[in-house]
């Protein structure tokens, strides 16, 4: 930042400089995602700032960067729908459930392998995250807003209890016993928790199997994502569910929205000249 802005008094920086300055230098460097965080760093210690009331307002908020985060890396509706039915088709039963979770939240990979049977509410429709899980082990969710409970569709609720049953039958093969204390994605060759590479192998045979384009399984969150906001779900919504900012859906899915408000546009004007 002090190379790019040290010349300028924040009380004077406009947001035209700001952008023409520091975002645009920095986009001949680096890739959009990082100068998405570069930005997102200088609008926390403008908010200390305002906080600390050396400015009077952050005027920096509603700058928004196209990120390269989402890129190619998404599956439609209709793409999605096939890409389950064949993890239906081909995988085991966990690996299906978690490609099923993963796709019906929009859930990140290790906040749904940190999951546990006492964090899902089966009468009420609701799951909470509480944690995180991969191979370096247990901590807590990325962020504060990461601390969430959703509701989830009755499909998966009851993907989700068959996945009970067969984890229990599982578990009592290898002389253990199911607990609402155990995580809930295990192996079938030990009833032991997965791996966080067990998904990732998952979905690239399927990616081979459907011919669909292969996608990450943070691919899936962003299909979440994006389905909704193509059905004009409202940012907050999103925000909430996914355990982020809604200023952070709108930084990482701006081509999306872009997309929604010509849709928006043509909309209105076909009402008008009907």
């Amino acid at each position: 930042m002090k190379p790019l802005l040290g010349r300028y008094k924040l009380a004077d920086l406009d947001k035209s400089t700001y952008k023409r300055v520091y975002i645009n230098e920095l986009l001949k460097r680096y890739k959009p995602s990082t100068v998405l965080l570069f930005h997102r760093l200088f609008k926390v210690a403008i908010n200390a700032a305002v906080d600390d009331e050396i400015l009077t307002r952050n005027r920096f908020n509603k700058i928004t960067i196209e990120s390269d985060e989402v890129s190619d890396n998404f599956y439609t509706a209709a793409e999605l729908k096939q890409f389950l039915s064949a993890a239906k088709q081909y995988e085991n039963i966990t690996n299906y459930t978690l490609i099923f979770l993963l796709s019906y939240t929009g859930m990140r990979k290790g906040e749904a392998l940190g999951l546990k049977w006492e964090d899902l509410d089966f009468d009420n429709k609701t799951l909470t995250v509480n944690r995180t899980r991969d191979n370096k082990g247990v901590r807590s969710p990325k962020t504060k807003r990461s601390y969430r409970t959703i509701l989830i569709a009755e499909e998966l609720i009851e993907q989700l209890k068959l996945y009970r049953k067969w984890c229990k039958e599982i578990k009592f093969t290898y002389g253990l016993y199911l607990s609402d204390e155990d995580f809930i994605f295990i192996s079938f060759q030990s009833g032991l928790p997965v791996t966080d590479n067990t998904i990732m192998y998952s979905m690239r045979r399927l990616s081979k199997k459907t011919g669909l384009k292969k996608i990450t399984p943070h691919g899936l969150r962003h299909s979440h994502a994006t389905i909704l906001i193509s059905k004009r779900t409202p940012v907050k919504v999103i925000a909430d569910r996914l355990g982020n900012t809604p200023q952070m859906i709108l930084d990482i899915y701006g081509h999306s929205f872009k997309d929604l408000e010509e849709q928006s546009v043509l909309a209105f004007d076909q009402a008008l000249n009907f």
